[in-house]
């Protein structure tokens, strides 16, 4: 909203908003193969399903779209557990890239898969616990090679070893990745400039990286004021 814009009318201003929401929204009227696919049979609430509405989301120009699974927590039953919840994963992330790919859109979109943190290599009962010390992380689109592994754990998994990359110099990369400097990239508080890298964080420039200097859709432009030296 501009100084000079009008104040909004909610009672003029919502409905219009909602038909064109319900307009928007009916994304679940699709192919009976792009559901296939996904491995959804629609608006199901599945992790699948969310896969799909995310596609449809970038196809609109949402510039950030988050997905979580809400069952990726085995501290018990991991037997029998893991089998079904991998499948539910790689079948709708594997469509998503595919199809991406298939309509022109994942070079200028950036996928990153990840979780709050790793588990442990060893057994807590059945299953297995948080672990801080080593973990994966995917990327797809946006600038990225597929088909390449940068880095490792040791012979236990349990340590990172080979090519460490910490959490800030993956934030620094995804940043770069989307025509941001992560070093000017801050905001105000409490006195100071903030950065989301703090003081370390350094872009990951290597083979696995092809860096352009901006990308289309998914670059992120910065609120003014925000972006300080």
């Amino acid at each position: 909203m501009t100084p000079r814009s009008p104040p909004a009318s909610p009672s003029k201003s919502w409905p219009s908003g909602c038909r064109r929401a319900c307009l928007n929204w009916s994304i679940f009227r699709t192919s009976r193969s792009v559901l296939d696919l996904y491995g959804t049979q629609g608006a199901d609430g599945t992790f699948a399903a969310n896969c799909l509405l995310a596609r449809r989301l970038a196809e609109r120009g949402v510039r950030f779209i988050q997905l979580y699974h809400r069952d990726w927590d085995h501290h018990g039953g991991i037997k029998e557990h893991m089998a079904g919840t991998a499948k539910e994963l790689d079948q709708a992330c594997a469509a998503l890239i595919t199809d991406l790919k298939n309509r022109g859109m994942l070079q200028d979109t950036l996928i990153v898969w990840t979780g709050e943190f790793g588990r442990t290599p060893m057994a807590q009962g059945n299953g297995r616990d948080h672990h801080m010390k080593g973990f994966s992380v995917w990327l797809a689109g946006g600038g990225i090679q597929g088909g390449i592994s940068y880095g490792a754990a040791d012979e236990l998994g349990y340590n990172a070893a080979l090519d460490i990359v910490e959490v800030h110099d993956l934030h620094a990369t995804l940043l770069h990745l989307l025509g941001i400097d992560h070093e000017r990239f801050t905001y105000r508080y409490q006195g100071r400039n903030f950065r989301l890298t703090d003081v370390s964080g350094h872009v990951v420039n290597v083979q696995p990286l092809r860096l352009p200097a901006l990308p289309a859709k998914c670059a992120a432009v910065p609120p003014t004021g925000r972006q300080q030296r």
